[in-house]
């Protein structure tokens, strides 16, 4: 299998600049407590035997006012290829001021380009004001299960950070049960999942539980037995 795990896709109007921390410390020390959760539970990281060794897993969070329009909704999002570092700070993040995917275009700020998910974060934050926290992680544990776990999961014939993508996120929202359960499984990106929350830890719980119902089916299904061999 080809990977193109990283791989910018949209058109990145990006402008290299020092984020401010006063204004988004807080929040960027939110989303690096929860990504070193998930950098140890093996949902962000990178392994040279995995996706062609490229990093994976991003996090991101709504800095804006809960009533901008659509496209036009900012969040902090980790940088493109940060997966793999064991510790993050302020200049690991990127502000995405606005995406288009009409135009597959991206509008952003900081010392790091945005995720190359960063349009599939603002599809997500488009599906309402009051999401505000979208984690994405790489699982096969949950990802081959999401099916008969009920996640809702995307076109396998879609490819992450495209346009398509995000609309798939749209048609998810409407025509099955994300709104409750949201958390999804991306069908056409290997071990692919995304939660999102209100709060931080509403999208890391979130996260986390889903990666304990995973192993509890397959504990489940051996008789009661589990060899966790690695992460994810």
């Amino acid at each position: 299998m080809t990977y193109d795990e990283g791989v910018i896709k949209f058109s990145a109007q990006h402008r290299k600049v020092e984020l401010s921390h006063r204004r988004f410390g807080e929040v960027a020390s939110r989303l690096v407590a929860w990504r070193g959760i998930l950098l140890q539970t093996g949902l962000v990281g990178q392994d040279p035997n995995r996706y062609g060794g490229a990093g994976y897993g991003n996090v991101s969070a709504r800095v804006g006012a809960p009533s901008s329009s659509r496209g036009e909704r900012p969040f902090l999002v980790s940088g493109t290829q940060t997966g793999g570092l064991e510790c993050v700070n302020m200049d690991d993040f990127a502000l995405v001021r606005r995406y288009s995917i009409v135009q597959n275009s991206v509008e952003s700020e900081g010392l790091i380009q945005p995720s190359s998910e960063a349009m599939t974060h603002g599809a997500i934050y488009d599906l309402g004001s009051h999401i505000r926290f979208v984690y994405h992680g790489h699982c096969p544990v949950i990802w081959k299960q999401a099916k008969p776990m009920g996640i809702p999961v995307t076109d396998p014939g879609i490819p992450y950070g495209t346009p398509e993508m995000a609309r798939e996120m749209a048609r998810l929202y409407q025509e099955s049960t994300l709104p409750q359960t949201r958390v999804l499984a991306m069908g056409g990106h290997e071990d692919g999942i995304i939660v999102f929350g209100k709060t931080p830890d509403e999208a890391g719980a979130l996260m986390v539980q889903t990666l304990a119902t995973a192993y509890t089916r397959i504990c489940s299904e051996g008789g009661g037995q589990l060899c966790v061999t690695g992460p994810g």
